[in-house]
Order: structure tokens, then C-alpha cells, then sequence
């Protein structure tokens, strides 16, 4: 068993019950931002959450009075984003992709409900964001959401290039604590005057 002992607000991780180590890089994008968000919160730098999906539950066996379990639900309605919280005093929200393809994002993998909600998140002043994973290239980029909802909308083909990311999204670095350092691409982004 290893401990880190770190200088910040978390006194110790264990390691060996850590969700992330360096050699299990191969995991999905939404572990590494909750583990992400979980330590920035810990260290009291941003309060993000995981928006839950509504469903609607409508039958529940009960095999025992303890051990319920939900045997039948329905979505009931889309959601809207996969993450939403503060930071810095800002309202911040965003949805995370991963694609396994290596020559551009799938546009089908954004949704219209997704969009019109990022668009409102930008109309009320709002920090809205995507980050698209590149699984093929262990490359994670945080995107605005207007660019990328206005190169959505322009291009014909039925996916953005894995190039157009290069050339307009921030690389978020990898690393232990915070799995994903996503929050310093925030602050390049839109904390550039601060």
C-alpha cells in the first residue's frame, strides 16, 4: 500500500483504493472528470457534480424489504448536460464525449437538446464548454461551445475533423491529482484578464 501525502486541503490519498493510477489510463472520460471534480472539490477549488439522468421508475421487485430493486424505468426526459457547477464565482457547464475514431468526432454523438441548452448557458452569461475525447490518441481537449456548435452547423460532412481540434481546442493535461487538470484550460480560456 502507497500514500501520497499532499500540501493541500486532501491530507493523504491511498493509492491502492484510489479510482485512478497512471497505469489505468484506459479508462473512460466521465471516471477521470469525476475523480477530477471530486478532488477539486476536496481542495475546496470548484464545486462540480455529475447531473443526474431523470427517469421515471415504474415497477420495483421486492425480493426482501431491504433489498429493493428497480426492475422497470423510461427516461423522462433528455438531459441536458453532463456537468454543471461554480467556479471562480461563475456558473459553469458542459458535456463530456469520447470517440474511438481516429479522423474526426461523430456529430451525431451532440445532440439538438444539448445544443439549445448551451446556448442558453452562453445567453445568461453562463461558462459552457465541451470535452471531447480522442481515445485513439490519449488526447483529451476542453472546446468552447459556441465555436464548436458553430462548426457543427458549417461543416457538411457528418463529423468534425480530428484536426479542427487540434487547431481550436485546449489539451487538457493528464496527471494523478486531478486526473484531469481540466480547470487550468477554464482558466486559459476565460479567466485570461484575472
Amino acid at each position: 500500500m502507497s500514500t501520497i501525502k499532499y500540501p493541500t486541503a486532501i491530507s493523504s490519498v491511498n493509492l491502492s483504493q484510489s479510482s485512478t493510477t497512471y497505469s489505468q489510463r484506459g479508462m473512460s472520460l466521465e471516471s477521470d472528470i469525476n475523480d477530477s471534480n471530486k478532488y477539486y472539490r476536496a481542495c475546496d477549488i470548484a464545486l462540480i457534480y455529475k447531473k443526474p439522468t431523470p427517469i421515471q421508475v415504474v415497477r420495483v421487485d421486492y425480493p426482501a424489504r431491504n433489498k429493493a430493486k428497480i426492475v422497470e424505468a423510461y427516461y423522462k426526459t433528455p438531459s441536458t448536460t453532463d456537468y454543471n457547477g461554480v467556479y471562480r464565482g461563475c456558473y459553469i457547464d458542459f458535456e463530456a464525449k469520447e470517440t474511438k475514431n481516429k479522423t474526426g468526432f461523430p456529430k451525431m454523438m451532440i445532440h439538438d437538446h444539448q445544443i439549445e441548452h448551451l446556448e442558453k448557458v452562453k445567453l445568461h452569461k453562463g461558462i459552457g464548454f465541451f470535452i471531447i475525447r480522442f481515445s485513439y490518441y490519449h488526447q483529451t481537449f476542453l472546446v468552447d461551445a459556441p465555436l464548436l456548435i458553430k462548426e457543427y452547423h458549417q461543416t457538411t460532412k457528418s463529423f468534425i475533423p480530428y484536426k479542427w481540434f487540434l487547431e481550436n481546442g485546449q489539451l487538457i493535461k493528464e496527471g494523478l491529482r486531478p486526473r484531469l487538470a481540466y480547470l487550468k484550460e477554464v482558466d486559459a480560456k476565460y479567466f485570461k484578464e484575472d
